[in-house]
C-alpha cells in the first residue's frame, strides 16, 4: 500500500470529506505533474467505493487494504461503479503502436452514460477519474459539465488537472479544488527512497535539486535520462557554435514517434529550466528571461497535447526560448 510523502493536509480533508452524508460531487486535484495527485485521487476512489459498499477503511487511512473485494476488481479494471478515463491509443493503422491520441473525446465522456444512468451495482458510489481533465477535447469538457450539472446520486467526479486553469470556468465553480504543491527535499527524499531503494545517494541528491520537488518528474529524468537534456539545454543558453549543434541533435533526437516519452518530459523541463536560470539573471537580463519563461510555458501548455507543432519544429522553438537568455546575459 502506498504511502504518499508531503500532502498529509490534503489526505486528511479527503478522509474528512468521504465520511460525510453529502459529500461535494466534483473535486480538482490541482498541481504539477509527478507530484501524486492522480495516485491520491485512484486511492480516494478505492475508499469511495469500499465504504459505499458498506465496509470501513482503518482511521486516518486513504486507502483501504488491498484485500478488499471492492479493491481487486478495481485494480483489475472490472469494478462495475468505476471509470477511468485517459487519451486512449490512437486507433490508426498507420501509426506506430502506443502513440495516444491528442485528447479525451466526447464520446468517451459520452460513454459515461451507462455508468451514470444506472444504479451502483456493489454499493451507494460510482466514481469517475479523470485524467488529466487538461485534455479534454473541447466537446469532451462541453459534455462533462453537464454531468457536472446534474449529478446523479451518488456519483463522484475526480479531476485531475496540472494546469487547472485551462478548465472551463463553469467546470471549476462546480468542483471543490485540492492543490498540491511541490515537495520539499525531505519528503523528496522519503518518496525517491520508497520508490527507488537502490538509487545512489548522490544520484538521489542530484535528481531531487533537478527535479523541484516532484518525485514524477525525478523518477522521469532518471529513466528518460532528462540530464542529458538539462545539459543540452545549458549548451544552448551558453551560445555559440556548440548550442547550434546542440540543438539539431536534439530535434533529432526527440522527432521520432518513439521518442514521444522524453519529448513530453522535454516539453515540461524547458520552462522549469528557464525559471532556474532566472534566479541568477541580472536584472537587465530579466525581461527576456521572463518573456522566454512565458513563451515556453505557451508552448507547453498546448504543443503536445493537442500536438500543434510538428516535434521538431516545438524542439527548435523551445530551443529558442532557451537560447533567448543567453542573449538576455549579455544586454
Amino acid at each position: 500500500m502506498t504511502r504518499w510523502q508531503g500532502h498529509d493536509a490534503q489526505i486528511t480533508a479527503l478522509i474528512e470529506a468521504g465520511a460525510t452524508p453529502r459529500m461535494h460531487h466534483g473535486w480538482i486535484f490541482a498541481g504539477p505533474r509527478g507530484v501524486g495527485k492522480a495516485g491520491i485521487a485512484y486511492d480516494f476512489a478505492r475508499r469511495l467505493l469500499v465504504v459505499g459498499a458498506g465496509r470501513p477503511v482503518p482511521s486516518g487511512q486513504l486507502a483501504p487494504d488491498d484485500s478488499d473485494p471492492a479493491v481487486r476488481l478495481l485494480d483489475s479494471g472490472a469494478h462495475p461503479d468505476f471509470v477511468r478515463l485517459e487519451r486512449l491509443e490512437k486507433d490508426d493503422r498507420k501509426s506506430d503502436s502506443g502513440q495516444l491520441a491528442r485528447n479525451i473525446t466526447v464520446d468517451q465522456i459520452r460513454g459515461l452514460s451507462r455508468l451514470l444512468h444506472s444504479a451502483p451495482s456493489m454499493g451507494t458510489r460510482r466514481v469517475v477519474l479523470i485524467d488529466s481533465a487538461d485534455d479534454l477535447e473541447t466537446g469532451a469538457a462541453n459534455a462533462l459539465l453537464k454531468n457536472l450539472e446534474e449529478p446523479p446520486e451518488g456519483a463522484v467526479f475526480l479531476l485531475v488537472a496540472h494546469r487547472p486553469g485551462r478548465l472551463l470556468p463553469t467546470i471549476r465553480s462546480r468542483c471543490r479544488m485540492l492543490r498540491f504543491g511541490a515537495l520539499d527535499d525531505a519528503a523528496m527524499v522519503r518518496a525517491l527512497a520508497e520508490a527507488l531503494p537502490a538509487l545512489p545517494a548522490a544520484e538521489r541528491e542530484a535528481l531531487i535539486h533537478s527535479a523541484e520537488g516532484s518525485p514524477g518528474q525525478a523518477i522521469a529524468m532518471r529513466d528518460l535520462d532528462l540530464p542529458a537534456l538539462e545539459h543540452a539545454l545549458e549548451i544552448i543558453a551558453r551560445g555559440g557554435r556548440a548550442a547550434e549543434a546542440e540543438r539539431a541533435r536534439l530535434v533529432a533526437a526527440l522527432s521520432s514517434v518513439s521518442a514521444r516519452p522524453r519529448l513530453e518530459a522535454f516539453v515540461d523541463l524547458v520552462p522549469r529550466f528557464i525559471a532556474h536560470r532566472l534566479r541568477s539573471l541580472p536584472g537587465r537580463a530579466m525581461g527576456r528571461g521572463i518573456a522566454a519563461y512565458e513563451e515556453a510555458q505557451r508552448l507547453g501548455a498546448g504543443a503536445v497535447t493537442p500536438l500543434q507543432l510538428e516535434p521538431g519544429a516545438l524542439v527548435y522553438t523551445l530551443c529558442e526560448t532557451v537560447a533567448a537568455l543567453g542573449q538576455g546575459e549579455t544586454v
